[in-house]
């Protein structure tokens, strides 16, 4: 009969590939998704709309009437289906809005456990809940191959900066999680996803997308003091959908734990200016250093052993496609 699956933020980043990575099989899948549109917009689905399998609603996920809506047609259409997965795509995310402490806990903390609790008394097999590798805070590496899920986290707090409000807000939604897994309500885990690109981004405001913004407008780029030295890696949301997919479809690795979805391809930020630059035909592009911003690790670099071993995932996406990619659709507009 296919999968019922309830997708938050479905127009974001990670919700509209998800969508299509869902519709691309023969299977008798079926989304019931929605998103407010807070940093995107209908455009990111615009290919998928017209198809039976989904059913896309703006609402938002703090508002209970809308949410209320949302729960009803879920427990009348999962009787069609083998089982229900709800997948929690809904942040508020985006540096800018890191130091926002109420902004993002309504949403990522609050809003995350409204839905979870929904899953819940729906019966809903699943629930995918998309955190974030902030958690890590300033012990995001090491060098034996990354930080792994069960390391100890040395966290900045309030005296270092306000930024770290975002991480422990998406660090308490992985209590959530796993307290409805050990207490047997619902299957399910959390994933700590590491800098996720997309070619389609509505808004320059990750660093891929305004590396080639300001490529594109004015050949130079002005980064922020700590990009002289920090270096990161770089997952594609095609990659970082499958991995969620992936766990999705292993009953064994929904145990309410956490699972790192990462690369391994670590480049430093200037040297990630120079490769847009020279896939743009920029031969020396301006780099300009202008301001700091506090709590920032010099390096990201996490273990997946965890999630290869229990699923099988891997990252097919390497850089040098997934910059090209961006730049492509970048350079249309």
């Amino acid at each position: 009969m296919g999968r019922l699956f309830a997708i938050s933020g479905v127009t974001g980043m990670t919700g509209n590939e998800l969508v299509r990575q869902i519709l691309s099989g023969e299977s008798g899948d079926h989304i019931i998704g929605f998103d407010n549109f807070y940093a995107s917009s209908i455009d990111t689905i615009s290919d998928c709309i017209g198809d039976e399998r989904f059913e896309f609603f703006e609402y938002d996920l703090n508002d209970k009437e809308q949410m209320s809506d949302i729960e009803n047609r879920i427990r009348n259409a999962a009787p069609s289906y083998d089982e229900t997965i709800y997948i929690n795509c809904a942040a508020v995310v985006h540096t800018e809005h890191f130091y926002h402490v109420y902004e993002t806990f309504e949403t990522n903390v609050i809003g995350m456990n409204e839905f979870l609790l929904q899953a819940i008394r729906v019966g809903a097999a699943k629930y995918i809940n998309c955190s974030t590798s902030e958690v890590y805070s300033m012990n995001s590496w090491n060098e034996e191959g990354g930080v792994k899920e069960s390391d100890y986290l040395t966290l900045s707090t309030a005296e270092h900066s306000q930024r770290t409000s975002y991480a422990t807000g998406k660090l308490l939604t992985e209590f959530f999680m796993k307290d409805a897994v050990d207490a047997g309500k619902i299957k399910g885990c959390s994933i700590r996803f590491a800098n996720v690109y997309s070619h389609d981004e509505l808004y320059p405001k990750h660093i891929i997308p305004f590396i080639i913004d300001s490529l594109k407008k004015e050949g130079r780029v002005v980064l922020l003091e700590n990009s002289r030295k920090n270096r990161r890696t770089f997952l594609n949301n095609y990659d970082s959908c499958s991995a969620v997919l992936a766990l999705a479809q292993s009953d064994d690795a929904l145990d309410g734990t956490a699972y790192n979805v990462a690369t391994d391809e670590e480049v430093s930020i200037v040297d990630l200016v120079k490769m847009c630059a020279d896939r743009m035909g920029i031969d020396d592009p301006g780099i300009e250093f202008s301001g700091f911003r506090k709590a920032d690790p010099e390096r990201r670099l996490l273990s997946t052993e965890k999630i290869r071993e229990r699923t099988g995932w891997r990252a097919k996406v390497d850089l040098g496609s997934g910059l090209d990619e961006c730049i492509r659709n970048y350079m249309k507009g």
